[in-house]
């Protein structure tokens, strides 16, 4: 795939390009401040969906166009919450096949359900919303003067894009109480400091694509294993981990992919990897 998006994609929102394994995503409404409106959200969703079965993507990088990543809802989604609506339950999207249901959690967790390393470049404002989809993401590489925040709390919200969830895990359930009960708004070094990012870069997107570079010269099929294992840590019983970590290693002992690998590193040359086959 190349080009500027997906078929069923709104390209005023979500953009995407695939260039030697790597899938650029970039939020694309710099106007708004990339700010979540129905559209946003369809575009957000079918795009995360769509990666989960793509062809070719050994990695994939999630930025902003503009200044911000994303702040977050825009304004008409709060005029129309007056009234009790809901604007993104109006979203028409296919039926939801994960855990995630409402919209707003299908937007931030179709990012974690990509198989392949998903790396959010985040520079500018990343808040409410627009932090959680970046949670949604495997490594999170900010601006050290970017701008996060669980905000939902100061519009007597709370977090429902699946931040409730995920945040205790990065963060402390300490911290992510605090994050959330007051709403306010962290640098991206204290960021780094507090676990919600992964490191700091003074060009995220930049370093974001090279880190996707170096991720999709690597064999896919060690790669996809390696973050079905790491999702798993904490979340399912040692005994059950264990026993994926060795049926992981045994699958690919001996696979082309890794004698490729041992190939290569003998002959100093670099590795030809074939992609998994999705159908």
């Amino acid at each position: 795939m190349s080009g500027t998006a997906f078929p069923d994609v709104d390209p005023t929102r979500v953009t995407t390009t695939l260039t030697d394994g790597v899938a650029d995503v970039r939020l694309a409404r710099p106007e708004k401040r990339n700010a979540l409106d129905p559209a946003m959200f369809a575009a957000i969703v079918r795009t995360g969906e769509a990666l989960r079965t793509t062809p070719g993507v050994r990695a994939v990088v999630l930025s902003g166009e503009g200044p911000d990543f994303c702040a977050g809802l825009d304004f008409g989604a709060f005029r129309a919450m007056r009234n009790g609506e809901r604007l993104s339950a109006s979203v028409d999207l296919p039926p939801a096949d994960g855990p995630a249901r409402a919209t707003g959690q299908r937007a931030a967790h179709a990012w974690a359900r990509i198989p392949v390393p998903v790396i959010a470049a985040v520079r500018g404002n990343a808040l409410g919303g627009g932090l959680q989809i970046a949670l949604g993401a495997d490594i999170r590489l900010v601006h050290p003067d970017a701008v996060l925040s669980v905000l939902e709390i100061q519009w007597g919200l709370i977090p429902d894009m699946t931040g409730t969830q995920v945040l205790p895990e990065l963060v402390g359930r300490d911290v992510a109480k605090e994050l959330t009960l007051t709403g306010r708004r962290v640098s991206g070094t204290e960021a780094v400091a507090l676990g919600l990012a992964t490191r700091v870069e003074d060009d995220p997107l930049a370093a974001a694509l090279a880190m996707a570079g170096e991720i999709a010269a690597l064999s896919p099929h060690a790669v996809r294993a390696a973050k079905r294992l790491l999702d798993a840590a904490g979340r399912v019983d040692l005994e059950t981990g264990f026993a994926a970590e060795q049926d992981e290693i045994g699958a690919l002992i001996g696979s082309p992919n890794q004698a490729e690998a041992v190939t290569a590193r003998f002959e100093r040359r670099a590795p030809v990897f074939a992609d998994p086959d999705l159908r």
